[in-house]
C-alpha cells in the first residue's frame, strides 16, 4: 500500500497594514461556464479563485463559515490576475 502525501495548494498571506479593500459582489451567473485559472488551498475557511469567462477575468471568494460566494467586478484577465496576486501577497482583500 502506498501512502499518499498530504498536499496543500498555495496559502494566502495575511493582509498587510493599509491593504487595498476590494468590493465583493454576489455572483452574476451571466455565463454557463467559468474556467478556474488558479486557486488557493482548500484547507482554509476562505478560498480564492482566479476565474476567466467570455474573455473577461474576475476573482471569486468562497467563505465556508459564512456560507457565501462573492466575486469582484469582471474586468480584463490581466487586471484580474494582478488583483489575484495582490490577494495572495496580502496587498488586497
Amino acid at each position: 500500500m502506498t501512502d499518499i502525501p498530504d498536499f496543500h495548494g498555495p496559502h494566502v498571506d495575511p493582509p498587510l497594514p493599509g491593504h487595498i479593500k476590494l468590493t465583493w459582489y454576489e455572483p452574476t451567473g451571466r455565463v454557463p461556464r467559468v474556467r478556474v485559472v488558479s486557486h488557493t488551498c482548500e484547507c482554509r475557511e476562505t478560498t480564492y479563485e482566479l476565474c476567466a469567462a467570455a474573455g473577461r477575468g474576475f476573482v471569486r471568494r468562497t467563505d465556508r463559515v459564512e456560507e457565501n460566494v462573492r466575486e469582484i467586478a469582471w474586468t480584463s484577465i490581466a487586471t484580474a490576475t494582478r488583483i489575484f496576486h495582490q490577494i495572495m501577497h496580502g496587498e488586497a482583500r
